[in-house]
C-alpha cells in the first residue's frame, strides 16, 4: 500500500528517472530522455527529471544543456562511479558495482525522488535502463508512492551469457521481474526484445510495448544550414562515417578493415573511413596498422551533438555495425542515419533487428559484419550509386521522435485514468 496520500494537481506530471542526461557527454542514450523532456509538454505532460550528480559521469559537455527547457525541474542525486571513485590501485569490491558501477545513486535517488513526489505531485514515474540502478530507484518510488510506473528498456537485461558475472545476472533478472510484476507498462526499443520479454513473462505480456528510438527534427534542421554551406567531407574521395562507439565484440570492425585492405590491393584509392567518437581508438589504430590501411582511416574525437549531425549530412555514406550477439538490439544512431538522407551501409546479421528496421525502411543491401568480401561488395554498390542504400521518405518521417513521444503520452494517459 502507498504510504503517502497524493492529491491531483492542475498539471499532469511525470517523474523521469534517468542516468543519461546532460551534461553527460558521449552517449546516444541521452537523446531518448532529453527529447521526451522537450516534447512531452506538447501532449499535456510536464516532466520532472531525477538524474545523477555530474561527478558520476566519465565526461561532461555543456552543448546539450541549452536543449533542456529552462523551466524543467531537474534534481541530481549524489552518485559515485565505483570504478573511478571507490577503486584502490584499479581494483574495487565487486558488490559495489552491482547491478552497475553507479549503484550508490540509488540511496540519495530514492530520498530525492520521494521529496520530488511530495513537492510536485506527479501522476507517474518513468525510469530507463541502462543504467540498471535507475529501475531500482523507479521500483522503490513506485512501491512507496503507489504511482503508475513505466519501465523503459533501451536494451535487454538478463540474457544468455550476459552479464557474465552470475551475481550481476541474478540482480538483472530480479530487476526485470520486478518491472514485469509491478510496472504499468514496460517499453522496449526493438521488436525482438519486446517479443522475448512477452515470452519470458507471459503473465505480463499485455503490458510489454514497443517504443523505438528516433531522431530529433529540430536538431537536424539546425545542422543542415551549416552542412549545406560546407559541402562534402572530403571532395575527391568517398568518405564513409561511423559516428559513435565501436565495441570490440558487439561491433567488431576487424573484417571491415580487411575489406579496406582488399580494396587497396584491387587498386581502389577512393574509399576513406572516418570513425568519430569511437572510444576504442587504440583498437582502430592497431587494426589499421595490421591491415596496412592507415592511409584509409581517420580516428577522430567527439564533437558537440549538432556538429556530429552536420558530419552525417556531409558524409558520402554512413556505416552501421552490429554483431549477431546483439540481434535484439538496434543502435539508436540508426534513426539519425535515416534522417540524414545519406546512403546507409549496414554491416549486421540479416536475421537481426538492425537489418529488419532498415529493410522495412526500404534498404535492400546488407552485409554480415564478419564477411570482408560482402563488405567490399557493399562499398562497390555505394560507388555505383545504388538506390538500395537509401530509405524511403515515408519511413524517415515515421521515425521522428515526436511520434514516439506522442505514443508514450497516450500510454501515460491510459495508465493514470482515474
Amino acid at each position: 500500500m502507498p504510504n503517502i496520500a497524493l492529491s491531483t494537481p492542475a498539471k499532469r506530471r511525470v517523474l523521469i528517472v534517468a542516468y543519461h542526461f546532460p551534461p553527460l557527454a558521449g552517449s546516444s542514450g541521452i537523446q531518448r530522455t532529453l527529447r521526451l523532456v522537450q516534447q512531452l509538454p506538447q501532449f499535456g505532460w510536464e516532466p520532472l527529471v531525477l538524474s545523477a550528480s555530474a561527478n558520476a559521469y566519465d565526461r561532461v559537455s555543456d552543448d546539450l544543456m541549452l536543449d533542456v527547457p529552462p523551466d524543467t525541474v531537474v534534481e541530481r542525486a549524489f552518485a559515485l562511479d565505483t570504478a573511478r571513485h571507490l577503486a584502490v590501485r584499479g581494483r574495487y569490491v565487486g558488490a559495489l558495482a552491482r547491478p552497475d558501477r553507479w549503484m550508490t545513486w540509488q540511496y540519495d535517488g530514492v530520498r530525492r525522488g520521494m521529496d520530488m513526489i511530495r513537492r510536485w505531485r506527479p501522476q507517474a514515474i518513468w525510469s530507463t535502463y541502462p543504467i540498471a540502478t535507475a529501475h531500482l530507484i523507479g521500483a522503490a518510488l513506485q512501491r512507496r508512492s503507489g504511482l503508475a510506473w513505466i519501465a523503459d528498456f533501451r536494451d535487454p537485461m538478463a540474457q544468455d551469457g550476459y552479464p557474465s558475472d552470475p551475481k550481476t545476472w541474478e540482480q538483472f533478472s530480479a530487476i526485470e521481474r520486478t518491472a514485469a510484476e509491478r510496472a504499468t507498462v514496460c517499453t522496449f526499443t526493438t521488436p525482438s526484445a519486446c517479443r522475448s520479454y512477452k515470452q519470458r513473462y507471459p503473465f505480463a505480456s499485455d503490458k510489454m510495448r514497443l517504443l523505438e528510438n528516433g531522431y530529433d527534427e529540430a536538431s537536424f534542421e539546425s545542422a543542415a544550414v551549416q552542412a549545406r554551406s560546407e559541402g562534402p567531407l572530403a571532395p575527391g574521395f568517398v568518405t564513409l562515417l561511423h559516428s559513435g562507439i565501436v565495441y570490440p565484440s558487439e561491433r567488431d570492425p576487424t573484417q571491415l578493415f580487411e575489406a579496406l585492405a582488399l580494396l587497396k590491393r584491387a587498386g581502389d584509392t577512393s574509399i576513406r573511413v572516418r570513425f568519430r567518437a569511437a572510444v576504442h581508438d587504440a583498437l582502430l589504430h592497431d587494426l589499421a596498422a595490421r591491415f596496412g590501411v592507415q592511409d584509409r582511416v581517420e580516428v577522430l574525437p567527439p564533437v558537440p551533438y549538432v556538429q556530429a549531425l552536420q558530419e552525417m549530412l556531409r558524409a558520402d555514406g554512413l556505416l552501421l555495425m552490429q554483431a549477431s550477439n546483439c540481434n535484439e538490439q538496434v543502435p539508436a544512431k540508426l534513426y539519425e542515419y535515416l534522417r540524414a538522407g545519406r546512403p546507409v551501409l549496414c554491416l549486421s546479421d540479416p536475421a537481426g533487428d538492425t537489418w529488419a528496421v532498415l529493410r522495412e525502411a526500404g534498404l535492400t543491401h546488407c552485409s554480415a559484419l564478419d564477411d570482408p568480401t560482402a563488405i567490399q561488395t557493399l562499398f562497390t554498390q555505394l560507388q555505383q550509386g545504388s538506390d538500395g542504400l537509401l530509405p524511403r521518405a515515408d519511413a524517415v518521417a515515421a521515425a521522428a521522435r515526436l511520434a514516439r513521444t506522442r505514443q508514450l503520452a497516450e500510454w501515460l494517459d491510459a495508465a493514470t485514468q482515474p
